[in-house]
């Protein structure tokens, strides 16, 4: 019944059931008399309960709270030489995208003001397919081998007796794993906070492969910069945004494209040839490392646009599934560790989240259709592949192989060695980048760093306080300084 005061509208037809019976009362329960108890049979009232009872999916374990959006990317460089890739062999061609942004450690309620990285993935429509690139606003990681992603996870949730954030977890992980001194130093610093999701650069973080025509490949990283410029939030002021606005990231972004202020990024790629990349001082497929942009130069490809609003939130923001591993011909993934592990990971976290047939859901579909021989499972909804076979090779049609080797998968990619779990040794190049960012920084920018790290590690055992100390020391002698400084400003007695 449509309010009598309330703005016209247009209608949406008859109200029904699940299975399309329509509702003669959707006020009251069935119920046996006027004061009696409710009947079983009233087959509406069970069924609007018992999907209300089922409305929640499991939330993502990181990047559960986020936000999202769809455009286009328009290729505005000429790299058909670099990749097969046919959405990008041709200038001024569009690619319909989907993008989300999130932050990574924090609960689906948790604010969008947090000290955390932030995810940056676009979901790329392709005639050959969907390509992820699944990245993040930061050009590094925590971490360089997938084995300790789950520990370090852990750390930055809940205590498992308290059930509280643990400062304590987060340090001792953090200064028994060293290489992550890159990564909590741009965490910690003025660039910990981004003023929104449309402010904020994005990174593939990982090092891809450019496959070209005839199986040849290069090395690249992908680079979205921001042209609404960069802005960060100060730590007081994303604390009180948390409390009065947890969402002012996700408001931000839906106000602006409803404005018509469409957000975009320009995209630019860094290319490492195979040689270099065994040459290169730092290791190209480390994730707590850069590729030094004055040794690799940007190199200009396209530019994205954001444009218009998911229609529902749930359908589109939620259930969008975004895996390293969804590539096309022309993109390939490279050796790095962490790549590797998440080549896995990505989709079987969909597939515990949203089902075997996560792909069939309107948001994931790739635009060039589905052809192979995965079947049933639940809510397999596009026909399941109807009488067709579902087993290859057969001797009844279907589909079957291109036979176009090297274009996925690069051609005369050899790897040598000993089957073995190789170990990273810590050295000064661990160090090295950590040196150069922080020298970047103003003096205030320093004290700020230095006071923002002291705020949590000095709620730490002083074992932990001394062990992370060492590594600021190392890194460069006066951020060492300036943290013990501030620890002991902050009541620490180390």
């Amino acid at each position: 019944m449509h309010p009598s005061d309330a703005p016209s509208v247009t209608s949406r037809g008859v109200l029904t059931t699940a299975n399309g019976n329509p509702v003669d009362n959707n006020q009251t329960s069935m119920t046996s008399g006027e004061y009696g108890p409710v009947v079983l049979q009233d087959f509406h009232l069970i069924d609007k309960l018992a999907h209300f009872d089922r409305e929640r999916i499991p939330e993502r374990v990181v990047h559960a709270k986020g936000a999202g959006a769809h455009g286009y990317f328009e290729v505005t460089k000429d790299i058909s030489n670099l990749t097969c890739a046919k959405f990008l062999n041709k200038v001024g061609k569009r690619t319909p995208v989907f993008t989300r942004f999130s932050t990574v450690g924090g609960e689906l309620g948790s604010a969008d003001t947090a000290r955390d990285p932030r995810g940056f993935s676009v979901k790329f429509y392709t005639e050959e397919g969907t390509w992820d690139m699944v990245g993040n606003n930061t050009p590094i990681f925590f971490i360089r081998d997938p084995i300790k992603f789950p520990d370090f996870i852990h750390t930055q949730k809940r205590h498992p007796q308290t059930h509280l954030p643990d400062a304590t977890m987060m340090w001792d992980f953090w200064s028994l794993v060293p290489e992550s001194l890159h990564q909590v130093t741009i965490l910690m610093s003025d660039r910990g906070i981004p003023d929104g999701f449309r402010h904020m650069h994005g990174y593939s973080s990982h090092s891809l492969k450019l496959v070209a025509a005839d199986g040849s490949y290069k090395y690249v990283k992908w680079h979205f910069r921001t042209e609404q410029g960069i802005k960060n939030i100060l730590p007081e002021d994303a604390e009180r945004l948390a409390g009065s606005d947890p969402n002012y990231a996700t408001r931000d972004l839906f106000n602006a494209i409803e404005r018509g202020e469409n957000p975009a990024w320009k995209v630019y790629i860094q290319v490492i040839e195979p040689e270099q990349a065994l040459k290169y001082r730092f290791n190209p497929f480390d994730v707590t490392k850069v590729v030094s942009q004055k040794d690799f130069p940007l190199q200009e490809v396209g530019r994205m646009v954001l444009n218009r609003n998911p229609e529902n939130y749930f359908a589109e923001v939620e259930q969008s599934a975004f895996c390293p591993s969804h590539m096309v011909p022309g993109i390939a993934p490279s050796p790095d560790r962490m790549l590797q592990g998440r080549l896995f990971s990505y989709a079987d976290t969909h597939r515990h989240r949203l089902g075997a047939n996560y792909h069939q859901i309107p948001i994931n579909r790739p635009i060039s259709g589905v052809n192979n021989q995965q079947r049933d499972g639940a809510m397999a909804i596009n026909g399941n592949g109807g009488s067709a076979p579902n087993y290859e090779p057969n001797s009844f049609g279907g589909p079957s192989q291109n036979n176009l080797a090297a274009q996925t998968y690069a051609k005369n990619f050899t790897v040598r060695g000993e089957v073995a779990r190789h170990t990273y040794e810590v050295t000064d190049d661990d160090f090295a980048q950590v040196k150069d960012l922080y020298n970047l920084f103003t003096n205030e920018q320093k004290d700020r760093l230095a006071r923002v790290i002291a705020s949590t590690l000095s709620q730490t055992p002083v074992f932990i306080q001394k062990r992370q100390l060492k590594h600021f020391y190392r890194a460069d002698k006066d951020y060492g300084r300036r943290v013990e400084s501030a620890l002991k400003a902050a009541g620490s007695k180390i």
